[in-house]
């Protein structure tokens, strides 16, 4: 089988691994396997190579194409196979990196020593300086995350749950605190003890929608998370049943839920909101009609907020004010007041968001409007 065909069966295995899957083609092109177009936070697209170094894997995860009990067909690339294929697209420029990932094999250090070495080549054989992801394996040696850190610009383990009972629902292979939690809190902590990875993030991803676990406490989990580490953020994969699965009658998680956790979790990781100040439903669920900031401005007593003295903290909890805007109210104020909702429209404000929440000058500016 020739490098391009593995390529495209690794690839169609990795898109089960993307944060948002169901909106993707589940097969890859069949002259360019292997491009993914990640979405940055300014909303720009950038092509990255992004394929699994294998698709054999020891662990039984019951809602993954690549589980142990599945019966299709397996392979791999070797290390210098996959940086050599990944360099001919860089070289065309049809991708800008490398996201590698893996299904673990016959064991977890021998699956990073791979993953590793395909790395270590591109770095110090090939002399490649652009971006890396590299996803860490659970029950990775400590060791091994430290090479594969020194290597990366960005590395990730993914929680998959909130909770150990909830990846009890999804795996029997998998120690939630030992080969997760334990790792997660590895990176962090290598991360701010060395001067080694000054420009390395980590992130981590979750399968909603697989087991049980609600809203409240996938949150409850990324705010301790956020607390305590310096975790970039989280993605969330809105879960898909998949043939021969133990899952694939089970119905599939609506991607707009996953919409909200990426809305309430961007609450608490950019703009420092607490998780009680987030609203739920009866069942520990957000809201999927309404936005969760707007919810939880209805249950605050700061507003109106005075646009030219709120301090940020009020600022950025003002539906349609973002942290970017926020801190660009405060600069410009310092030496030119506000005095219309026109002003902070030019500086990204959503002002029909805003303005029921806000006064400018004294004024609220939905009044206003009534004398126009």
């Amino acid at each position: 089988m020739s490098t391009l065909e593995k390529i495209k069966i690794l690839n169609d295995s990795a898109q089960y691994d993307l944060c948002d899957y169901v909106n993707h083609n589940k097969s890859s092109q069949v002259n360019l396997p292997g491009i993914y177009h990640a979405i940055g936070h300014n909303g720009c697209k950038i092509p990255l190579f992004k394929t699994l170094l294998t698709n054999k894997c020891k662990n039984d995860c019951k809602y993954c194409i690549n589980q142990s009990r599945r019966n299709f067909q397996r392979l791999e690339l070797s290390p210098d196979e996959l940086a050599k294929a990944f360099l001919k697209y860089y070289n065309q420029g049809l991708v800008n990196g490398l996201f590698l990932s893996s299904g673990i094999d016959k064991d977890e250090d021998t699956t990073m020593e791979k993953t590793i070495e395909t790395i270590r080549l591109l770095r110090q054989d090939y002399g490649y300086d652009d971006y890396i992801h590299l996803k860490i394996v659970p029950g990775a040696s400590k060791d091994s995350i430290k090479r594969a850190m020194a290597l990366s610009n960005r590395v990730s383990i993914n929680i998959e749950s909130a909770t150990a009972s909830g990846l009890e629902e999804l795996s029997s292979t998998k120690d939630y605190n030992k080969d997760i939690l334990k790792r997660l809190h590895w990176i962090d902590s290598l991360h701010r003890k060395s001067t080694t990875y000054p420009n390395l993030t980590h992130t981590t991803q979750l399968i909603i929608g697989a087991n049980s676990e609600s809203d409240m406490e996938i949150l409850q989990r990324m705010e301790k998370i956020y607390n305590k580490t310096k975790l970039k953020r989280a993605y969330f994969s809105a879960f898909t049943p998949i043939r021969e699965t133990e899952l694939e009658s089970k119905t599939p998680c609506s991607t707009n839920r996953t919409t909200k956790l990426y809305n309430a979790d961007s609450l608490l990781n950019d703009y420092h909101f607490k998780l009680d100040e987030i609203i739920f439903d009866e069942n520990n669920q957000l809201s999927l009609s309404e936005d969760p900031k707007i919810l939880a401005a209805k249950n605050m007593d700061i507003f109106p907020v005075e646009i030219n003295t709120a301090p940020f903290v009020e600022l950025i909890r003002v539906p349609g004010i973002g942290v970017k805007s926020a801190r660009k109210i405060i600069s410009i104020r310092k030496n030119i007041p506000f005095t219309n909702k026109n002003e902070l429209k030019k500086l990204g404000v959503v002002v029909d968001r805003a303005e029921k929440y806000i006064k400018i000058a004294g004024a609220f500016q939905s009044q206003l409007d009534n004398f126009n």
